[in-house]
């Protein structure tokens, strides 16, 4: 293990761990990178041995108090021999001594326990072809996330989150021209009661986040990301277990489960506002 090398990596260096990502069946967003690398530049670590990649881990600040952690992968050819441990070890040294939030396979789930991480819930990726028949594409109340609304959305959008996320948060509702990302607001009498971002994926797209003050309100945003898609293209959706009207949203329009992650924090778990979360943002940066 005495050459084994762990160090943060710029955005084109992590690029490796997301082909991972791919192969593990993940199906990373075409355009993540840039803004998951912006959240926290030292924050994306890649293990190398003979100045070869073989491991990554994502540990990603937010503030003093919080981080979460992702993309914790062992190429295949390096798995058994101490990677994986060292590689993690490092990620949590990144991250000390705030309270670190996950969303971990489930099989991993007593190795996430035993560094201290207790399961707070689960969440439910939902694929498919959604069926939204004649129902539209959104109402009058929903639009376009422009400029202008940043500062109302981003003090929207803290009350969903363990720690401060504006630098993120800004780069993924408002992408610069050419990424395959797009947002949307509802408003209603001059207020924000709930946003979402869709995105472009190796397969089809994903849904993250979907906020809403009220079932209601996230279908009519639902209706209006799923709007802009291709046609005949996958969504996915990945939503609270503890949310029933977000699972009975993702089934209505025909959606399925296909896998579920394990929500666990290592330190204090942030009491958020899981009856208004149709959709996480992502699995990876929480």
């Amino acid at each position: 293990m005495s050459d084994l090398k762990i160090a943060p990596a710029t955005a084109e260096e992590f690029a490796v761990a997301v082909e991972w990502a791919a192969s593990e069946g993940w199906n990373p967003g075409l355009d993540d990178m840039e803004v998951f690398h912006g959240a926290d530049a030292q924050g994306f670590l890649i293990g190398t041995r003979n100045e070869e990649p073989v491991s990554s881990i994502s540990v990603v600040r937010y503030g003093l108090d919080y981080g979460f952690l992702g993309f914790y992968i062992v190429r295949p050819d390096s798995r058994g021999t101490g990677t994986g441990l060292a590689t993690w070890n490092a990620g949590l040294a990144h991250l000390q001594p705030r309270a670190i939030g996950l969303d971990g396979v489930v099989a991993q789930q007593d190795n996430y326990h035993k560094s201290g991480f207790v399961l707070t819930g689960r969440n439910i990726r939902h694929t498919g072809v959604p069926d939204i028949g004649s129902e539209g594409s959104g109402p009058a109340g929903i639009r376009p996330v422009a400029a202008s609304d940043l500062p109302a959305l981003l003090a929207y959008d803290d009350k969903f989150f363990a720690g401060p996320r504006q630098t993120f948060t800004s780069a993924w509702v408002l992408p610069q021209d050419g990424v395959r990302r797009r947002a949307f607001i509802a408003v209603s009498s001059g207020e924000i009661t709930g946003y979402g971002v869709i995105r472009a994926c190796r397969k089809g797209y994903k849904i993250g986040p979907l906020f809403a003050d009220d079932e209601a309100t996230a279908i009519d945003l639902f209706l209006a990301l799923c709007g802009v898609t291709d046609a005949g293209a996958e969504v996915s959706l990945d939503t609270p277990e503890d949310n029933p009207a977000a699972i009975g949203l993702a089934v209505r329009f025909g959606l399925e489960p296909v896998f579920e992650t394990a929500r666990m924090y290592r330190g204090t778990a942030p009491g958020l506002p899981v009856s208004s979360t149709f959709g996480i943002t992502t699995f990876e940066l929480g």
